[in-house]
């Protein structure tokens, strides 16, 4: 199995390049970006092709360009699949609730291609062990699905605002259209309130909501220990959108729920 260097080597000859046409090429590169951390010296080349020395990123960056080589295979040929990408180098649950940024960006995923035919969405099932068949698709098959009015949030694991109805480590997916509190309806039941995911000066905050004047309301759960915030509707506080899905973990609770405070209901100046 020949090895990533022997690789660049091997495209390298194919292209009918010498060892100077890269270098003066990585120069050029460096020169156009203002960064000679791109350029790649003879030696370099050298020792990257014989001696498995592993590129830095720049020079990776340069190597990409001057074999017409995709950046992301090139990454793979080191060991790095970027497809994969995942928070698991942190085995701490972030404490704070905060929107979910996007990962690096990929050019396929795991998709569940074939699942068992006895699948019934009426009933609980393990997910997991009805998927017959796993595949990679290109995820430029899945623009179609994408809705960019949407965004995605993480209940922090210190975040009991809405406990118990979202339990800390909740993931939510938010409509961004739906931006404008409802201050009364037809609940039947809590279940049916709207719950609004906030950007305020301090962070997000994932709650019922009332507006009152120029103040919102930030309407936690009557269980929860996380009393009422009454702030600045637009100045201190915004309505990203509604909570419109979530999925939920229930085994996140190593310490005890923090004790109930008193809540006094705000008062408005």
């Amino acid at each position: 199995m020949i090895g990533p260097g022997q690789k660049l080597r091997l495209l390298r000859e194919q292209l009918g390049l010498t060892l100077r046409d890269v270098e003066q090429s990585s120069i050029r590169i460096g020169q156009r970006l203002r960064n000679d951390e791109y350029a790649l010296p003879l030696s370099r080349i050298s020792d990257i092709e014989t001696k498995g020395v592993v590129p830095s990123v720049f020079r990776m960056y340069s190597l990409a360009s001057i074999y017409r080589l995709d950046y992301l295979e090139l990454l793979q040929w080191y060991g790095i699949d970027l497809s994969r990408l995942s928070p698991e180098g942190s085995d701490k649950e972030p404490k704070h609730t905060h929107r979910i940024q996007p990962l690096a960006p990929a050019t396929t995923v795991d998709l569940p291609l074939k699942l068992d035919p006895s699948l019934d969405l009426r009933r609980t099932s393990n997910f997991g062990r009805l998927v017959e068949q796993w595949g990679l698709v290109p995820l430029s098959k899945l623009r179609d699905l994408a809705d960019l009015g949407y965004t995605y949030g993480y209940i922090g694991a210190e975040d009991y605002t809405m406990y118990p109805l979202l339990l800390p480590g909740t993931f939510i997916q938010v409509d961004e259209s739906k931006d404008q509190v409802v201050n009364e309806g037809n609940w039947r039941s809590e279940y049916e309130r709207p719950i609004y995911f906030v950007e305020t000066r301090e962070g997000y905050i994932c709650c019922w909501c009332s507006v009152k004047g120029d103040c919102i309301i930030l309407q936690p759960h009557p269980l929860s220990p996380v009393p009422v915030r009454m702030m600045r509707f637009g100045q201190e506080a915004e309505i990203v959108g509604q909570v419109v899905g979530m999925a939920m973990r229930l085994d996140l609770f190593a310490e005890p729920l923090p004790p109930l405070e008193k809540k006094e209901p705000p008062k408005l100046t």
